[in-house]
């Protein structure tokens, strides 16, 4: 008598078929929505670098402080600080990255972009 497959078990070529499947619609979704995604991380890294920039060496807050400030649907947005250049890096992993650094006298001026 042959082994009895559960019926949670499903042969390997069909879990395979399976897991492409999923993969490509995946690949599609993402290169679909990848233009707007990077768009809006780049709007949001500029706009948080430039917002916790002031807020942390004009003001004088934390980096935590200055969330505060954030508009909603922000919670991606990563803040770094550089204290030796004065400067706070907002980032959105992998996909977008903006600098703004203080300079006296002038305020908090954004890194060019490079694309």
């Amino acid at each position: 008598m042959p082994p009895s497959k559960s019926p949670r078990q499903q042969p390997p070529r069909r879990r395979k078929k399976i897991a492409l499947a999923l993969l490509a619609l995946f690949a599609a979704l993402l290169a679909w929505g990848w233009g707007p995604l990077v768009a809006q991380a780049e709007v949001g890294t500029a706009y948080g670098a430039s917002v916790a920039c002031g807020c942390r060496h004009i003001d004088g807050r934390s980096l935590e402080d200055c969330r505060k400030d954030f508009l909603g649907g922000m919670g991606l947005v990563r803040l770094s600080e550089d204290k030796a250049a004065a400067s706070v890096t907002a980032s959105v992993p992998l996909i977008a990255s903006t600098t703004s650094t203080f300079r006296k006298g002038w305020g908090c001026i954004m890194e060019p972009w490079s694309g």
